[in-house]
């Protein structure tokens, strides 16, 4: 019998795979899988469960091979979990269906349990290993979570999105952009860490949400990072991808488009340059050489000063599809950001509108590029506010692979100082019909490749982890990474399913605890966006890092604002009518839901319309009244988080209620503080009063 190691461990918090709900069943009491069909992904699958079943019942279970001789056969008949691929010789009648095969993809699994001696046996089936990993990970959730599910277990689950993955902005200085949970996981001094036990656990957790594909570095690619694709740094690329590779996990990188100048001595990098080709078919022959799994490069190009084609008056398709060229003979596939736009154009003059840049540049290129290549497209069209519009991008391209981009590591709520909850948003995001093949055409089934036939589609999202002991910087931000990973395996499940199953794995079923959690978390992002961001404005954040109250703070100052607020009235005008006419990028059903103000939903208004301080709201108050009352209503929302937790203390380890705490009385003081500044800047633009008679300064 092959040798399977222990569990090694970091001594980082461990998030949602605690494994501390006490367990009886009698299948718990054993392992079963075949031999000849143990990679280390079905290795990895049963090291966690060894761990998380000595940990649920004190006991270590037995591990047994199918293979063994007939005095080591006893145990079979006990009880027990079997491992097994849905091919293998010797399952039980009931499992060997062409249907079960058909059904089953690559990554999916399926859980089943029958009457074995005195008590049952589960089996976790999959067509291929990563299906048992996914499918161990999903049993021990169950177990941790789920009262009455421990006999007669029948799951059977598919990834609804091919891709499923996260993107790491990690500087090998150490650094992580946007970053607010500590350094690098995976870099230092601009070398890679030398400890991997973090990395391990990491992958687990990953690998735990079904997430199967990450880039580790920052897409703004420096001059030390550019050298990862060099043969300087690929053998410790390759380490670090064997980790992940062991959890079902495919390695990318973020290059620069201009590493053919950087790295190869050349002068140029225009895609249409036969050397430039030439260059990067050598680069990728050396990464796959080192790396033969290698998933691909995560490009961004021609936005915020990044090289890119343009320079050379060349389509992004023609630089993606050069790229895409070099690295089609190993399966490798180019991730090319839609996020380009001019940041130095002139925002005072109100025909500008960066929302209407990526449209503009990617919707005229629709059928242009290369079959593995993907675009790579934020869930709206500015920049991960706290509610925006959605990008009319996505949907908008059938035949152009696509993927949505979310961001879990929050850059403009809160920073994992404030509590916001990103599930509700990403839900709505999801949900949101876009109209581009008629009704029913939701945002997630574009993405899954459901609705056009993309040969590669997914979610991939800016992650929120650092090596903070508790990896996310607030314990409760934990709920956002937990979240996003079980969005992008299915995009229907509940919020207060994902919600519950974090809280229930986290921190135990203790009905209290669960009920506070959830009723914190499920207000957490009104209230953020109550004492920040009035009915869709946005923005109003320092410039740089892009943390605390500054009403006319966007990044590029000099040339003025994003909400156009005078003395007159706010918003955006972004209407065909007369305004941006970036509405009109929009599928016309709803395209002429945000053209009218008859229509167009309060909580978007002033991202879609310039009105009046007095302009009535669909609720019946003004505008200006209600910024008045939502930044009130947002400090009083974060006390009542407060007193939420404060009614934990004894039911939660000290460590992190105390932790939790600390960052709530910031978030009060803080909210206070956006709360007046806000208030004071709308009053004195308006000159009109709070109806309520409230301290204004």
């Amino acid at each position: 019998m092959t040798e399977i190691g222990q569990l090694p461990y970091s001594s980082a918090d461990r998030g949602w795979l605690r494994y501390e709900k006490k367990c009886s069943a009698p299948y718990l009491s054993g392992i079963v899988y075949h031999d000849s069909n143990l990679g280390e992904v079905t290795q990895a699958a049963i090291r966690e469960l060894r761990y998380a079943i000595s940990q649920m019942t004190g006991t270590e279970p037995t591990l047994t091979t199918t293979s063994v001789n007939s005095s080591e056969k006893s145990s079979l008949h006990n009880p027990h979990i079997r491992l097994a691929l849905i091919d293998e010789e010797g399952l039980p009648e009931v499992l060997q269906t062409k249907l079960l095969a058909e059904q089953l993809e690559e990554e999916g699994f399926a859980l089943k349990s029958f009457p074995q001696g005195e008590g049952e046996t589960v089996y976790i089936l999959g067509k291929t290993e990563k299906g048992l990993l996914y499918g161990t990970f999903h049993l021990l959730r169950i177990l941790q979570t789920e009262e009455d599910a421990l006999t007669e277990l029948d799951v059977f689950e598919n990834p609804k999105n091919r891709l499923r993955m996260m993107n790491h902005w990690d500087n090998m200085d150490g650094s992580i952009e946007r970053g607010y949970a500590g350094q690098s996981i995976f870099f230092k001094d601009n070398r890679f860490v030398e400890n991997d036990e973090r990395i391990r656990d990491y992958a687990r957790m990953m690998a735990s949400l079904g997430i199967n594909g990450i880039s580790i570095n920052n897409v703004n690619v420096h001059e030390v990072e550019t050298r990862l694709i060099t043969s300087e740094f690929l053998p410790d690329v390759e380490k670090v991808a064997a980790i992940f590779r062991s959890y079902g996990i495919t390695m990318y990188l973020s290059v620069n488009y201009a590493s053919p100048i950087q790295l190869g001595g050349l002068e140029t990098a225009d895609p249409l340059d036969t050397r430039v080709g030439a260059w990067w078919k050598a680069k990728a022959e050396e990464v796959y050489s080192v790396i033969p799994d290698f998933g691909g490069f995560v490009v961004k190009a021609d936005s915020e000063h990044r090289p890119g084609p343009f320079t050379y008056g060349r389509t992004h398709a023609e630089g993606s599809n050069m790229l895409a060229e070099a690295l089609e003979p190993y399966g490798g596939i180019v991730i090319w950001r839609c996020f380009v736009y001019n940041c130095l154009q002139d925002w005072r003059d109100r025909t500008t509108d960066r929302a209407r840049a990526a449209y503009d540049h990617f919707k005229p290129l629709d059928g242009q590029f290369k079959e593995n290549v993907i675009l790579q497209i934020k869930n709206g069209p500015m920049d991960f506010q706290v509610r925006e519009g959605v990008s009319p991008l996505i949907g908008a391209m059938p035949h152009t692979n696509q993927m949505l981009e979310f961001q879990i590591t929050q850059e403009y709520t809160g920073q994992q100082k404030h509590l916001c909850y990103l599930i509700p948003q990403w839900k709505e995001i999801l949900d949101f019909d876009t109209y581009a093949h008629g009704t029913h055409s939701e945002i997630k089934r574009v993405v899954s490749g459901e609705l056009f036939p993309y040969a590669y589609s997914g979610i991939t999202a800016v992650i929120n982890v650092g090596d903070d002991e508790n990896w996310t910087g607030h314990t409760l931000a934990q709920a956002n990474l937990y979240g996003y990973g079980r969005l992008t395996w299915n995009p229907d499940l509940s919020e207060e399913q994902i919600t519950a199953e974090w809280i229930h794995q986290t921190f135990g079923t203790e009905p209290d605890v669960v009920d506070h959690i959830s009723s914190m978390l499920a207000d957490s992002w009104e209230i953020y966006e109550n004492y920040t961001s009035p009915l869709g404005v946005g923005w109003m954040v320092n410039p740089g890092h892009h943390y605390g109250p500054n009403v006319d703070g966007y990044e590029y100052s000099v040339w003025g604002t994003y909400h156009f607020a005078d003395c007159e009235g706010i918003g955006v005008n972004r209407t065909v009518k007369d305004g941006t006419g970036y509405v009109g990028q929009y599928f016309p059903e709803n395209a002429e839901r945000y053209e009218s103000l008859v229509t167009c939903p309060d909580k978007l208004l002033l991202f879609f319309h310039h009105v009046p301080y007095t302009h009535k709201l669909h609720s019946g108050s003004t505008v200006i009244q209600h910024i008045y009352d939502t930044h009130f209503a947002g400090v009083e929302g974060v006390n009542s988080l407060i007193q939420n937790w404060s009614s934990l203390e004894g039911k939660i380890d000290d460590k992190r209620y105390s932790g939790v705490m600390a960052r709530l009385k910031h978030q009060y003081e803080h909210a206070k503080e956006w709360r007046d500044i806000i208030n004071t800047y709308f009053y004195r633009k308006s000159g009109i009063a709070d109806e309520l008679s409230r301290t204004i300064y």
